[in-house]
């Protein structure tokens, strides 16, 4: 089983750290002329377009964020107006901005580089207004292509071992990664961002689907031989990463039909592409291979203990719900964008407290260690948050209270380990996600790395949400590996670097 061989692990995150030395080792120049198209197109086929008249939800973004996964034991079907307001909230293009020679579009979840290499796909029932099939979503157009007519979920309940809310969800989104259109800028790397960028549009997509009162459950372990081939993706190009399984209906599909390869033309993204076996490597080796391996793979519940603090411990001080800002969900990630630069002002205790409270309360997904716990943990730089002294601390999320590790000031530190940017400098505040990906792996297998790389994008995606939320700025960013380990430790000792997001004031424009 490829998935235990988890040398593959280390061989791919070793390879892609980024240190002081290995940027100016191996220096890369964007080819502006071989951007990749950032849309896929099946030119052949018919676009469906979705409405966009649909009805808000008027559900705060705060709540949203804070209560995912709604269970529900009602036949809940999505119709096309609630899978068209799914779709725009997570994935969408939600504005544009044109520029001499071009128009840039802005989607409603942040996406490393703005390169929007995650695809996605629905497979359904009949259901309001759309007949049963396998669709992918144009985002260009705002549309639906259909890409099988039936309905074919069986094939992907049975590749994620008959759990019981797949078998149940009458809509499935399948998200997939294309290597190239992100790797044209991040080179061998962009595997990582594979999980940091899925897991912003499924922080998005949990907090609509609450809003709309549909369940939704997460999935990273399933047989990823018939996903692919279901969707037809060319493996060398493209493969799928998700699943999430939304809305709940009493009659699960019983038939497994039989399907052939798609064969469809699609428009190119460049001229030419070139490929980094490094990435498909990794995704290879922790490819799920039957669902007897997926059960166990599901079965095997990482547990981490609580970490008795050493330092002095600080109490979150979230404010009351009811003074909290009450903008919906919608308005929140239509002004939703990434900070290009932070002013250097101070926020509340207040404010930082209500960001971690929110967005650590819970994932529904398959890989979720226990209940409350979570693969990554927060490490926090503090520079200018009132009340709060300037510092380095640790963030037990189930104690909800900060460790102070080392009091100072580390702006200029902040700023190299964020590859010598100025936004981490800038910044109110910078939470760095660290992973004790020893045990992780040894537990879920290669597997759990994937699944370590889309927990931190949706924390990041969280953690973007609730400081839009409260008219604040966010950006995600990436970082020297090993030099972040060592300024949290002796604490951090053994972990691997994952994800950074900034958090502050925007400047004005």
């Amino acid at each position: 089983m490829p998935n235990r061989d988890i040398d593959a692990t280390w061989k791919y995150h070793n390879g892609t750290k980024h240190s002081y030395l290995s940027l100016r080792v191996h220096p890369h120049f964007l080819d502006w002329e071989n951007k990749p198209l950032l849309f896929k197109i099946y030119p052949t086929l018919e676009v469906t377009r979705l409405p966009k008249d649909f009805e808000q939800t008027g559900v705060a973004a705060l709540s949203a964020i804070s209560n995912p996964g709604v269970v529900s034991h009602e036949e809940v079907l999505p119709s096309l107006d609630t899978i068209a307001q799914l779709l725009f909230f997570s994935a969408g293009v939600t504005k544009s901005r044109k520029f001499p020679g071009g128009e840039t579009f802005f989607r409603a979840a942040a996406c490393t580089g703005a390169l929007y290499e995650v695809e996605l796909y629905l497979a359904c029932r009949d259901l309001p207004d759309l007949a049963a099939g396998v669709y992918h979503f144009g985002v260009a157009e705002f549309g639906l292509r259909q890409l099988r007519a039936g309905d074919y979920r069986k094939v992907l309940v049975d590749a994620a071992a008959g759990d019981p809310a797949m078998a149940q969800a009458p809509l499935i989104a399948i998200c997939t990664g294309t290597y190239w259109r992100n790797a044209w800028k991040y080179r061998s790397r962009a595997y990582r961002h594979f999980g940091w960028d899925n897991g912003t549009i499924l922080a998005n997509l949990l907090a609509v689907s609450t809003s709309l009162r549909f369940p939704c459950k997460l999935f990273t372990g399933f047989v990823d031989q018939p996903v692919n081939a279901l969707l037809d993706v060319d493996l060398l190009k493209e493969t799928a990463f998700s699943m999430a399984a939304i809305g709940h209906n009493t009659a699960v599909p019983s038939a497994n039909p039989l399907f052939e390869p798609l064969k469809l033309p699609l428009v190119p993204y460049s001229r030419e592409e070139v490929d980094y076996p490094a990435m498909r490597q990794m995704q290879e080796a922790s490819n799920l291979t039957s669902p007897d391996e997926v059960a166990a793979w599901r079965g095997s519940k990482l547990i981490i203990p609580p970490r008795a603090p050493k330092g002095h411990l600080i109490d979150l001080q979230p404010p009351p719900g009811s003074t909290l800002p009450a903008d919906t969900i919608e308005q929140v990630i239509q002004r939703r964008a990434s900070t290009r630069k932070f002013a250097r002002e101070s926020i509340s205790f207040a404010e930082l407290s209500t960001i971690l409270d929110r967005a650590t309360g819970g994932i529904p997904a398959d890989f979720a260690p226990t209940v409350g716990s979570q693969l990554n943990d927060f490490y926090l730089i503090v520079h200018s948050v009132r009340d709060l002294a300037p510092g380095a601390y640790f963030f037990h999320h189930e104690r909800k209270q900060l460790e102070l590790l080392k009091e100072g000031n580390f702006r200029e530190q902040a700023g190299y380990l964020g590859l010598e940017q100025d936004l981490p400098a800038d910044a109110s505040v910078d939470v760095f996600f660290l992973a004790d990906l020893h045990k992780i792996v040894a537990t879920y297998g290669n597997r759990g790395y994937r699944a370590t790389q889309l927990e931190a994008g949706i924390l990041g995606g969280k953690l973007y949400l609730a400081a839009y939320a409260q008219n604040l700025g966010a950006s995600g960013l990436t970082f020297y590996d090993d030099d972040v380990v060592n300024f949290f430790s002796p604490h951090a000792k053994g972990k691997s670097a994952i994800f950074l997001v900034a958090l502050g004031r925007s400047a004005k424009k």
